[in-house]
């Protein structure tokens, strides 16, 4: 059955990636929170071209999907969700809150590893904050990422269609939470229930120590509210914080 996903995921994650970029690249232009420092082109250039690098990459080192690592795992009955008899939308809930709560931990430790926060420097070295920012990473830091799922993978024993529904949402939620939109405080502290928003991410992007640390969750805000690495707002305000 899993075949039929891998003829179409990529065009699928393809096809909604651009429609996200182009809905939040337009916000931006209409709605910014903050003023560049970095004229747009030149800076959309260097990231775009980043990503290429590691679309290229990835696929060169690591020539499988995650799809059809999950799909492997399910023929093999390898994974604990495999393992166990579970209605098919608890098991796919449970795989996707599951991975979240991987990136987040894996999140954590890229900053804490004094190697994996050099690869992951290049994400924080944006010296502007926009939806291009969320697409800005270290080719090897995408390539041990891209393995460190894999395996969360075959642990879990993902369903196929949670493994492709956490990665629409991860790319996703990426572009959104690293947008330069503005959207209404009342607004935002109902959205930070459930979904990490840009003001909260922003903190993360911070210059100061501790506003780094912190607001580590793409996803979810609920495991940086249960382990205590919640940040509401940088010290110094959204318009005058210094980004790193």
């Amino acid at each position: 059955m899993f075949y039929s996903y891998l003829d179409n995921d990529a065009l699928l994650r393809l096809s909604i990636f651009l429609v996200v970029f182009a809905v939040f690249g337009i916000w931006e232009i209409i709605a910014p929170r903050r003023s560049r420092s970095i004229p747009k082109v030149m800076r959309w250039a260097n990231n775009l071209s980043i990503s290429l690098i590691n679309v290229i990459a990835t696929r060169l080192i690591i020539p499988v999907t995650l799809v059809f690592v999950a799909g492997s795992a399910e023929s093999s009955n390898i994974g604990l969700l495999n393992s166990i008899e579970l209605p098919a939308w608890l098991a796919i809930v449970i795989a996707v809150l599951l991975f979240d709560f991987a990136v987040y931990i894996q999140h954590i430790i890229f900053h804490k590893v004094n190697f994996l926060w050099r690869l992951h420097r290049m994400h924080h070295a944006d010296l502007d904050f926009d939806v291009t920012t969320g697409i800005r990473f270290h080719p090897v830091e995408i390539v041990f990422s891209l393995a460190i799922k894999m395996l969360v993978v075959l642990l879990i024993g993902a369903p196929v269609i949670a493994v492709l529904i956490f990665e629409v949402l991860l790319s996703s939620t990426s572009l959104f939470n690293h947008a330069n939109i503005r959207i209404p405080v009342s607004i935002d502290k109902l959205l930070r229930l459930f979904l990490v928003t840009p003001d909260m991410h922003r903190v993360h992007h911070s210059a100061v120590a501790n506003e780094t640390n912190s607001n580590f969750g793409f996803n979810l805000p609920w495991w940086d509210y249960i382990f205590s690495t919640y940040r509401a707002q940088p010290k110094a305000g959204h318009d005058e914080m210094i980004l790193a």
